[in-house]
């Protein structure tokens, strides 16, 4: 739960050796898992972040992804990016104690693995969790997914130091290309999480829920099925606003969810972030450019309106 260093070394030592031995990062569902795994089982479980000596001022971050059809390749992508991703929060000092959970969205009414969410890590062990994911590639191919599903976990299975010692929001990104169900199902919530409500919960009580302690994104990315779909965005837009975003390539991810945690964290402005893409030698700085721009002018806005303790290390902030 958010113990431990991050080591870049480390990582390219696991990736030499499965490149040497022609093992997958994903060999859990490579072999033929169809059932989620241990440590990414929902049931019973609630995720936390939470300080320690090693890291007192923890900044939790969720990335959710579906893995149904198209986007089943989300995860591979993220996994290879994951270094630059580190470097960009830790190097660049984007987020104090950055805390990172990996987990993954398919459809509860057809698939066998619809949600699978890991733990809130600081080391090596998030890339652990990404490999541990069952890209299982279904999905019901009515562009509905169980987005909702994924979301209700995160409004009532988290908890964070964060929000409880410092009100301050967690960053959560779903990055998809479909709609989700009108509905939390009360039944699905027993089936798959183990507890739930005795009725349904509308989709717009349950964006409040979340939005509440995480501060919320929607990522639709180019090469999924319904990229550039106006229905998809208007939907997410009509649920997050500016915070459902349009990425141009599917590379762009780890560095938009980066700079969008610096905006949020008011370590950068959007200009002084592509200038680190560009240090780093990022051929994704157009992309993130191009889908953070809005985002970035709301946030000057919001700056402009907050009080001074805003920016205090250990104090209150907004919400």
């Amino acid at each position: 739960m958010g113990s431990g260093m991050w080591s870049t070394d480390v990582y390219d030592a696991a990736d030499r050796y499965r490149r040497a031995t022609g093992t997958s990062a994903f060999s859990y569902s490579d072999s033929g898992a169809r059932e989620v795994h241990p440590a990414l089982n929902p049931r019973g479980a609630m995720r936390e972040s939470r300080d320690s000596d090693e890291h007192p001022q923890s900044t939790p971050v969720a990335v959710l992804f579906d893995v149904t059809g198209s986007m089943g390749h989300v995860p591979r992508t993220l996994q290879a990016k994951l270094p630059q991703l580190l470097g960009l929060l830790l190097r660049q000092g984007y987020a104090r104690d950055p805390q990172i959970m990996f987990g993954a969205i398919g459809d509860a009414t057809c698939d066998r693995v619809p949600l699978q969410v890991g733990q809130f890590e600081s080391d090596n062990r998030m890339d652990d969790d990404l490999g541990r994911i069952v890209l299982e590639g279904g999905g019901g191919g009515q562009m509905t997914e169980s987005y909702e599903l994924a979301l209700y976990f995160m409004a009532r299975h988290t908890v964070t130091d964060s929000w409880e010692k410092r009100g301050r929001r967690g960053y959560l990104f779903v990055i998809g290309d479909e709609l989700a169900y009108p509905k939390v199902k009360a039944a699905e919530v027993t089936r798959l999480v183990g507890d739930g409500p005795r009725e349904d919960v509308p989709l717009r009580q349950i964006v409040d829920e979340v939005t509440r302690r995480w501060d919320t994104y929607y990522l639709l990315p180019a090469g999924s099925h319904y990229a550039g779909n106006r229905k998809v965005l208007d939907f997410w837009r009509g649920l997050l606003g500016q915070n459902a975003l349009e990425l141009d390539h599917l590379d762009a991810v780890c560095e938009t969810i980066a700079l969008t945690v610096g905006l949020g964290e008011q370590a950068i402005d959007l200009d002084s972030g592509l200038r680190d893409l560009d240090r780093a030698g990022s051929t994704a700085t157009g992309t993130v450019s191009k889908a953070l721009a809005r985002l970035g002018g709301a946030r000057r806005a919001e700056v402009a309106e907050l009080p001074a303790t805003r920016t205090t290390s250990g104090g209150v902030v907004r919400l």
